[in-house]
């Protein structure tokens, strides 16, 4: 029996319920609740008192917005890694940040035992397990859902009613939301029917819905230095404000909002509705300008290395020795990518509209229709006859052999 355990607490109904039931089923334990704050920050009103009033012995809020930019969103950017061609990786990259700083606590604080609200049918569970497995696999890991007999919010609900417990959301809005700074999920109730589409009037809440967004175009610039976002209309800003910013233009245009069946680590599919307004505008920008800076050959490799690392973030393999090196590879690449990408926003678009770098490689005198100094119209026909050389051999080969063009 653990005589401290640090809770990843949240303030939201799962971790409410888990205090009081640490209490019951580990009794004399002392339970600390640590909240990391990586931007939900409609989660943190009052919630020291709200730990403590439901139980918990001490509290920690931690502040890792800047570090969750800086350090999980930015490489994600770079990357440009998506899981599954939607889903911008939003709670995947934050749940490897939150464990560590669990674990930091529980080292300080001398717990014996890291307890996490994630169910036993979701990826967060392996998440926060991981995490804790690559830097302390000796700390007991409390994963109250796969043990307890609770089996569904109503239940949750009920049995903090039965103790005379506040519950901190109303049933008919028991939406399973998860929000940082990145972006906000929703999953549950009337989403769990794939068929039904969502009324985004009524579930968004970092976004309006396309059809309501403004009848004219906005135009935004987002200037990168080596791949990392720096300026919005050229005004710098630092790693929360520039995303808040993003936030809040991407949202008010009905920018990126994804309706997503995905396949789940533990082999499920499931069906959920992610709002990632600026991240939506800063993927789009950086890929254009990618477009300017990278040559084909890099461009094509670093495209596979952007899925392997999104299939890795969202298994929740972040502090492993591939996410490492293919970020490193990443980083690379991105010493080129430095200038900025205009883009044009309306009722949910992203449409380009420039962009510039002075690590172009593009060339007007290349491209243009107009023969220039770098080009020889004429030395296109003997690049095609060697391109063309093992195509040419086995059509003489078939013809030898009495075959017609399909090989028969």
């Amino acid at each position: 029996m653990s005589n401290k355990i640090v809770l990843a607490y949240s303030g939201g109904l799962d971790t409410t319920v888990i205090i009081p039931w640490l209490k019951e089923n580990y009794q004399g334990c002392e339970i600390i609740a640590c909240c990391v704050n990586v931007g939900q920050c409609r989660e943190n009103d009052g919630i020291e008192e709200k730990a403590l009033k439901t139980g918990a012995h001490k509290v920690f809020v931690i502040d890792a917005g800047e570090e969750f930019v800086t350090d999980y969103v930015y490489p994600m950017v770079k990357a440009n890694a998506v899981y599954e061609g939607k889903y911008l990786l939003g709670t995947s990259a934050a749940r490897p940040l939150i464990a560590k700083k669990l674990v930091d606590i529980a080292l300080a604080e001398g717990a014996n035992a890291i307890c996490h609200g994630a169910t036993g049918k979701g990826n967060d569970q392996i998440r926060f397990e991981l995490t804790i497995k690559a830097f302390a696999p000796w700390l007991k890991i409390i994963a109250p859902w796969r043990i307890w007999d609770i089996k569904s919010r109503d239940e949750e609900m009920a049995y903090l009613q039965e103790r005379g417990l506040e519950v901190p959301m109303k049933k008919e809005q028991s939406y399973s939301r998860d929000e940082n700074l990145w972006h906000l999920s929703h999953e549950g109730l009337e989403l769990e029917d794939p068929d039904a589409e969502p009324n985004y009037r009524h579930l968004l809440q970092l976004s309006v819905a396309p059809q309501d967004a403004p009848e004219t175009p906005e135009y935004v610039e987002i200037e990168f230095e080596q791949g990392v976002p720096v300026k919005v209309n050229g005004r710098a800003l630092p790693p929360v404000a520039l995303l808040t910013a993003l936030n809040e233009i991407g949202g008010r245009n009905g920018v990126g909002i994804a309706d997503i069946v995905e396949n789940r680590m533990v082999g499920m599919k499931s069906r959920g509705v992610y709002e990632t307004p600026g991240g939506t505008v800063l993927y789009a920008a950086h890929k254009e300008l990618e477009g300017l800076c990278l040559d084909r050959q890099t461009t094509a490799f670093k495209e596979a290395v952007g899925q392997k690392l999104a299939e890795l973030i969202y298994a929740g393999e972040w502090f492993t020795p591939l996410r490492e090196a293919l970020s490193a590879f990443v980083d690379k690449t991105q010493e080129t990518v430095t200038g900025s990408a205009r883009l044009k926003l309306y009722k949910g678009n992203v449409i380009p509209a420039g962009r510039k770098s002075p690590y172009s490689l593009y060339s007007e005198n290349l491209a243009s229709f107009t023969t220039g100094d770098l080009y020889d119209h004429k030395d296109a026909e003997g690049f095609i006859n060697l391109l063309g050389l093992p195509l040419t051999v086995r059509a003489l080969m078939r013809k030898n052999l009495g075959k017609g063009p399909d090989g028969q």
